[in-house]
């Protein structure tokens, strides 16, 4: 533990020389983005009434926020950004260590806490740490999985340290919108403060980072809510008080009909109504209804297992063993994929052929004169060939009847396989199931209802490109022709083309 001195000094701004020679140089690795000062002001007005409040920031990195109040505790784990905190706020205590083994070990309680949590993903959030992260929010009652990103445990043990009649304020990546992870700690909040309150902003908190960022406010710290305030804004602008104007989403309706998701509600309400009525109509269907979506297959060296028409040529590998795959979206680029297609990827001399070995068969001279290649050994000293026996069998092969990309710019692509292709992970394969055609989905896909609904039900990643997990794309929504004819087009068009930039696509990407 580290106790600065009580005199007083200017706080370091990032610009300064001895603040630069402080900071981490993993800055990426560490999920550490340091906050604006106009944020940090924000925040710091949204919790604290009186001088003698006892502030917590559980992620103090270089100070900015313990700096700014008398009577501050900061814990931070990376040891420059210890130094950096010290100095710039020397009146505060700082801990040095892990944020989740000291909440778990203290019985203080803060009258207001405030920050802007580590943005780890879940391959990097891993280990002891996370392990006592996800041991510590269960005790509190919140349940997450291991693909949790770090924020969401850290912002619900952050809020167990709340005294009553306390507030909390965050910088929050905007997956808290549509992230499964960011329901359990909505849910904690509203079980806990009588006010929780998400501000959704369009610009850039971080012009650097490709994550988006809002704020999170939580107020009356004792109580509960049944709504879930929200407000969207085009930008931010420093605010002594959370903003007054909001919509009041009913917790039961944010649970029910939008999935646990607030994205959706930067859209009109007009727009959520209209899509809503059209999701629940009798003779709408989702995606999911027609078939079973999935992703392909993982072969763990790529350059190996695909083959140039080329290379398969001069290893003398018949055409038997090897079959026609969709590597990834690009290849998309029609609604169709059929011999036309395949046959411009042979002239092109792409890799577009899978080696496809079966398990039981016996190998040709030229297939093992492949794998014993250099190629060949060293492929089989990846992971995924390490793991499988035999290593040169690509496992979950299968044919699928349309394409469906799984990241996207403008709009997802859908493509039917005429060609009986194969397709990697990175796309996903729908099998139609039995008496399903395909006709509908075909006919309904690029009409703006359609993409509202892959923009809603998917979730945008940094770039401005919209992701579609199994699961999102199942839920996509299919409206009966008579019902697509309802709806009122201005306001389908005006709410696609607000996802849209809320996701910052741009066409010269």
């Amino acid at each position: 533990m580290k106790r600065t001195g009580r005199s007083y000094c200017r706080p370091l701004f990032a610009g300064d020389d001895k603040f630069q020679n402080l900071m981490p140089k993993t800055q990426k690795q560490n999920g550490a983005y340091y906050t604006p000062e106009s944020v940090v002001e924000t925040l710091l007005n949204w919790v604290i009434r009186r001088e003698e409040d006892r502030l917590l920031d559980p992620s103090c990195g270089d100070g900015r926020f313990i700096a700014n109040h008398p009577n501050s505790v900061g814990i931070e784990w990376n040891s420059a950004s210890v130094e950096a905190a010290t100095s710039r706020a020397p009146r505060a205590l700082i801990h040095d260590g892990d944020f989740f083994a000291w909440a778990a070990q203290t019985s203080d309680r803060f009258d207001c806490v405030a920050g802007n949590p580590p943005f780890i993903r879940y391959q990097m959030f891993k280990g002891e740490t996370r392990a006592r992260a996800l041991t510590l929010c269960r005790v509190l009652g919140a349940n997450f999985t291991g693909l949790t990103s770090s924020w969401a445990p850290f912002l619900v043990t952050a809020a167990s340290l709340v005294a009553r009649g306390g507030r909390m304020a965050f910088v929050v990546p905007a997956e808290i919108g549509h992230a499964p992870y960011g329901a359990p700690v909505i849910e904690y909040l509203v079980e806990r403060f009588s006010v929780v309150h998400v501000v959704a902003v369009r610009s850039k908190l971080f012009p650097t980072l490709s994550e988006d960022c809002w704020l999170l406010y939580a107020g009356g710290c004792g109580g509960q809510s049944t709504e879930i305030r929200f407000t969207a804004l085009e930008r931010f602008g420093a605010m002594k008080v959370p903003p007054r104007q909001y919509e009041a989403v009913s917790v039961t309706d944010w649970r029910t009909s939008w999935g646990c998701r607030l994205r959706p509600f930067i859209m009109s309400r007009p727009a959520r109504n209209l899509y809503r009525e059209a999701a629940v109509d009798r003779d709408s269907t989702r995606l999911g209804d027609s078939g079973r979506i999935g992703t392909g297959y993982v072969t763990g060296a790529n350059d190996f297992f695909h083959l140039r028409p080329s290379e398969a040529e001069r290893s003398g590998i018949s055409d038997t063993l090897l079959h026609p795959t969709v590597r990834n979206s690009r290849v998309l680029r029609s609604r169709r994929v059929d011999a036309a297609t395949v046959e411009r990827w042979r002239r092109a001399d792409a890799p577009m052929w899978l080696l496809h070995l079966s398990r039981d068969m016996k190998l040709p001279d030229t297939i093992r004169h492949y794998l014993d290649s250099a190629a060949g050994r060293a492929a089989r000293q990846s992971y995924k060939c390490r793991i499988r026996s035999p290593w040169y069998v690509v496992p979950g092969v299968w044919i699928p009847d349309f394409f469906l990309s799984y990241m996207s710019g403008v709009q997802p692509s859908l493509a039917r396989n005429d060609a009986n292709c194969t397709c990697t992970n990175t796309v996903h394969g729908i099998q139609l199931k039995p008496g399903v055609t395909g006709h509908q989905i075909e006919a309904l896909w690029n009409s703006a209802f359609v993409q509202l609904s892959c923009e809603l039900e998917g979730h945008p990643l940094g770039g401005g490109m919209l992701k579609l997990e199994p699961r999102e794309a199942a839920r996509i929504v299919l409206p009966a022709p008579s019902c697509l004819a309802r709806l009122d087009e201005q306001i389908v068009n005006e709410a696609l083309a607000t996802m849209r930039s809320w996701r910052h696509y741009s066409r010269g990407r």
